[in-house]
């Protein structure tokens, strides 16, 4: 191997990298399962008592996109100077601490700012985690690798299992600020069990590398990278917008619940079996079935407010949402050198945070319309069916072979 980019010795003793990946995933499910997704639990609550509208309280989450845009670009310099094991730690101590700050105040404009930083240290985390994992699976098979991306990336259905079930408990015992202590207090267990994984990883040196050789060649993503962001925009408004239509339709807390754990519980199992199915397709066409199955999950609610339609929504919808991100990195993985492939999630995960930057507004000025939630739910649909659209084109522009 060259010596600019051999890998650093891992500071802790050896572990099997199922094991790795296992402790990897609690960074995903902290940033994105607690910190991120959770606040569609918190939102009614927050809307009721401070009396937002339905487009301030897309502002948040449109908040937490920018950051997370802001933080994908980041990750390149960051890793350059601190190394990937020490900024995904650190990360998660950041977005532990805005969350755990949210309960502190009702200032539309501090929790915009506490939603920025929380996407920032969110987006880090999340794509160095990524680099991670794919340097633990480095030395196994193409199938092995893919399998070691589809435990991490089921990371934020863990975080969205835990906070289903611990949330809506937390506002029956409270209000709004105590599901945020909860969700808080959540980020730091998850801190703490990543803490050895994120050491036992023998992560690559690129502080040696010239710094062209971290600039992935971006056309064989060309195609990947459009249906990335509007899938992006499209996944972002049902995951902020759902749990308000389901309680605007009459959902008490227990459905609510069972909603929500559901959701998570699906998502973080299906990210495992697409994979197989994943591996003896073509990317292009993968991608096309997965975002058929998430099409179909979000335009339930819309076309149906019953109990029933929002149990299939969550088993569909979760059954394809991580598994997007699971086969746009396992592409990357494969089109790219490995010193290349931290800084090429980050570029698709850039270009995954505009289209969150656009889909929480988009999705809550319609909410405010004649028209209500159930209209920013459709806009969302919408963008999913496009990126879906989008998706067969990866084969045309460079990209070939299977996901995995």
């Amino acid at each position: 191997m060259d010596r600019r980019h051999r890998a650093r010795e891992p500071s802790g003793p050896q572990v099997s990298s199922i094991v790795v990946a296992l402790g990897l995933l609690l960074g995903p499910a902290e940033v994105l399962g607690l910190a991120r997704f959770a606040y569609a639990l918190v939102l009614p609550a927050m809307r009721r008592e401070l009396h937002w509208s339905f487009t301030a309280a897309g502002s948040l989450n449109t908040a937490n996109a920018v950051g997370y845009l802001a933080g994908a670009l980041l990750v390149p310099t960051a890793v350059r100077h601190g190394g990937e094991r020490r900024w995904f730690l650190l990360s998660m101590v950041i977005t532990a601490v805005a969350v755990l700050a949210s309960a502190a105040t009702g200032s539309l404009t501090v929790l915009l700012v506490l939603r920025v930083v929380s996407g920032v240290s969110g987006a880090i985390c999340f794509v160095i985690g990524g680099g991670l994992t794919a340097q633990a699976g480095r030395e196994g098979s193409r199938r092995q690798a893919t399998l070691l991306l589809a435990v991490y990336f089921a990371g934020p259905g863990v975080g969205i299992v835990l906070s289903g079930l611990v949330v809506p408990s937390a506002l029956d015992a409270g209000n709004w600020k105590t599901a945020w202590v909860v969700l808080g207090l959540l980020c730091f267990l998850c801190l703490a069990g990543a803490w050895p994984a994120a050491r036992a990883v023998p992560e690559t040196d690129l502080s040696a590398a010239p710094s062209r050789s971290g600039r992935p060649r971006l056309r064989p993503l060309g195609a990947l990278l459009v249906c990335y962001g509007l899938f992006g925009a499209g996944y972002i408004a049902y995951m902020t917008f759902v749990v308000a239509a389901l309680t605007k339709a009459g959902a008490g807390a227990t459905e609510v619940t069972v909603f929500w754990v559901v959701l998570g519980a699906t998502s973080a199992v299906a990210a495992l079996v697409w994979g197989r199915v994943l591996a003896v397709l073509r990317v292009g066409v993968g991608l096309f079935l997965v975002l058929l199955v998430l099409v179909a999950g979000a335009i339930l609610p819309v076309l149906d407010t019953g109990s029933a339609a929002a149990m299939a929504s969550a088993v569909l919808f979760g059954a394809a949402f991580l598994t997007v991100v699971t086969a746009m990195t396992a592409a990357a993985r494969r089109a790219l050198p490995a010193h290349q492939w931290t800084t090429a999630f980050a570029v698709l995960t850039a270009t995954f945070a505009l289209g969150q930057c656009a889909g929480p507004v988009l999705s809550g000025v319609l909410s405010d319309q004649p028209g209500g939630v159930r209209l920013g739910l459709l806009a969302g649909a919408v963008l999913l069916g496009a990126a879906a659209v989008v998706a067969p084109f990866h084969e045309l522009v460079g990209g070939s072979g299977t996901s995995g």
